[in-house]
């Protein structure tokens, strides 16, 4: 396939505030399966079949190894500690890998409809670009608000952004070596702000961050229907 070695970032740290749950959401079963072992499966079963590092904060690990126990689920996978903000996270994950030849996928746990088309076409624009951000463009009719007015902009300027976001190990390092702005929502927005210009890779409608409970329900009635096709 190539020399390079694959790792997929898969950051677990939410809480389930926002799904009215006591319950981290990666934790929540979907499909009858946490959530977060289905996105790890994802990763696992895909083209460049990547190392698998799971950040999860310290206090949720000892509930991990007792879902992992109780589902029999045997996928080879790190488990390292979370940290403040993703940012931090992700920084402590990137400590455990050292090859400089590398290319690294960070991804929401939260995001377990991600496709395989997804995950392979960043790996494989990562290699050649530097890195590959999934995103789609907007559907909707986009404003942005400025002070106390706002004004339209044009939708086919706008992507959403989604995970994975993939990047060659190097540009990774230096980006993560800054210290933590508040403005650093995803690992494109580090990368992009030690200097290195970013690239969009398709990604896919159903890839979308499982939030409120609602997402629940969609994420079953999807996972039904692709089953049946």
């Amino acid at each position: 396939m190539s020399k390079n070695q694959f790792y997929a970032i898969i950051v677990a740290g939410g809480s389930g505030k926002r799904m009215n749950s006591s319950t981290p959401k990666q934790f929540l079963l979907l499909k009858g399966k946490p959530i977060l072992m289905l996105s790890i499966e994802k990763f696992y079963q895909s083209k460049y079949q990547p190392k698998i590092i799971v950040v999860l904060a310290e206090q949720e690990q000892q509930t991990w190894q007792e879902l992992v126990k109780e589902y029999h689920f045997n996928i080879p996978h790190e488990v390292i500690n979370g940290g403040i903000e993703r940012f931090h996270s992700v920084k402590n994950a990137l400590n455990k890998i050292t090859d400089e030849q590398s290319i690294i996928a960070i991804h929401d746990a939260v995001r377990p409809l991600v496709s395989f088309k997804t995950i392979d076409t960043c790996f494989e624009k990562a290699l050649s670009e530097g890195n590959a951000i999934a995103a789609t463009p907007s559907k909707d009719s986009v404003r942005v608000q400025e002070g106390s007015k706002n004004k339209a902009i044009a939708r086919n300027q706008v992507y959403l952004v989604q995970t994975p976001q993939v990047f060659q190990y190097q540009q990774l390092k230096k980006a993560y070596q800054q210290n933590f702005e508040s403005f650093f929502t995803d690992d494109a927005s580090v990368v992009e702000r030690v200097g290195f210009a970013i690239h969009l890779c398709d990604g896919d409608e159903f890839n979308f961050k499982i939030t409120f409970p609602e997402d629940i329900i969609l994420a079953e009635a999807i996972l039904n229907k692709q089953a049946h096709e």
